[in-house]
């Protein structure tokens, strides 16, 4: 900080001087001069003159003082503020380091469409899942720029398929399913109707929000939680793309986005996130305790001895009772005792399924008294 700025702040500075201050007339360094005007502009006698100093500040010095990362935090949010931020500064803004990356998600979310363009063409936007996740939601991009968001996200949904093996076998094994179902729309596998089902009422929030997206703003301040903000943007994500690019993300994306697509209507989608690399173990077990994914899922992950090494997902499978009988059956020598137990007293599952885990049950404890 300046010593002028200094005294001008500890109110030291005569009247005069604080006058021609505002209009730019000080003797000092350009950078200098504008922290000062920044400064003047709140005030309640100069501010009005040292805004407009500042509008018409010239436009190369204000380009060097946007790129520089020494440029005061004061100056640099004055400069991207939206009512204060000029075009020709926005990119240099955009890549300056000193720029507090929580301002440009703010700016993301509602800036105009040509300003939100410019961000996503900027690299350090590019780089930034927590910008480009708050650019998602503003209301004045296309479907196009959308789509290019999300391409963003995640490498180039479109063209990248490096590094994983697994995509390159699952896209040759189900290329005739991908084909056949290219064009069908997203939508959720559904649960029991007398469950609530959060994703399901969250998917409807969102397909109004695409048909209606000024609204977004609107919802997004009246509700409070920020994690179903960031469903909803997921979700209307997910709903963009065609079936091939949701199995590369059901392969290469994060654990929210395999949690939404394990539920897809299309089976060879959540297939996919079964053949993740990503997967974790505890992922694998909540999935094998969902009553709302398709059977093909359940049989999917019976067969799989990645699955079957992992006891708490065996147990997990037999106890849920989406799970098709002649797959539970074969399930139950693998459990202990107690779990058996409350296996044949779980009354969402089949009576055959409990009848044979009571008999079990009985036959281990009666086997362990006769040793």
């Amino acid at each position: 900080m300046s010593r002028m700025l200094e005294m001008m702040k500890s109110s030291e500075v005569p009247v005069n001087l604080m006058r021609s201050a505002s209009r730019g007339a000080l003797a000092l360094p350009a950078p200098e001069m504008v922290e000062i005007l920044v400064f003047l502009s709140s005030h309640p006698v100069f501010g009005k003159e040292a805004t407009m100093t500042l509008a018409g500040w010239d436009e190369k010095s204000a380009l060097e003082i946007a790129q520089d990362p020494g440029t005061s935090e004061e100056v640099l949010e004055y400069l991207i503020d939206p009512k204060n931020l000029r075009l020709s500064l926005f990119a240099a803004l955009l890549e300056n380091p000193s720029v507090p990356q929580k301002l440009l998600q703010q700016l993301a979310v509602s800036v105009s469409r040509d300003r939100a363009n410019a961000m996503l063409a900027s690299q350090r936007v590019r780089t930034s899942e927590d910008v480009l996740h708050a650019l998602q939601r503003n209301p004045h991009l296309t479907n196009a720029e959308q789509i290019e968001i999300v391409k963003a996200l995640h490498g180039g949904l479109e063209e990248e398929v490096l590094d994983m093996p697994e995509l390159d076998e699952f896209l040759k094994k189900y290329a005739s399913e991908i084909e056949a179902e290219q064009n069908k729309d997203f939508e959720l596998v559904k649960g029991d109707v007398q469950e609530k089902d959060e994703l399901q009422s969250l998917l409807e929030v969102a397909n109004s929000k695409e048909e209606s997206k000024a609204a977004d703003i609107a919802w997004a301040q009246k509700h409070a939680r920020k994690e179903d903000h960031e469903k909803i943007s997921t979700l209307q994500k997910i709903a963009r793309l065609s079936v091939g690019e949701r199995v590369k993300l059901a392969m290469k994306g994060n654990k929210d986005e395999r949690f939404i697509l394990i539920r897809d209507g299309s089976k060879v989608v959540s297939l996919a996130v079964l053949e993740s690399p990503k997967l974790s173990d505890s992922e694998a077990e909540m999935f094998a305790s969902m009553k709302n994914v398709q059977e093909i899922v359940l049989r999917t992950m019976v067969t799989k001895r990645k699955f079957m090494k992992n006891y708490s997902i065996i147990r997990a499978l037999a106890n849920n009772p989406r799970t098709p009988l002649d797959c539970g059956l074969p399930l139950l020598p693998h459990l202990i005792g107690m779990d058996l137990k409350h296996l044949s007293m779980n009354k969402n599952i089949s009576d055959t399924l409990r009848k044979v885990a009571a008999k079990m049950f009985k036959e281990k404890t009666s086997s362990r008294r006769h040793e």
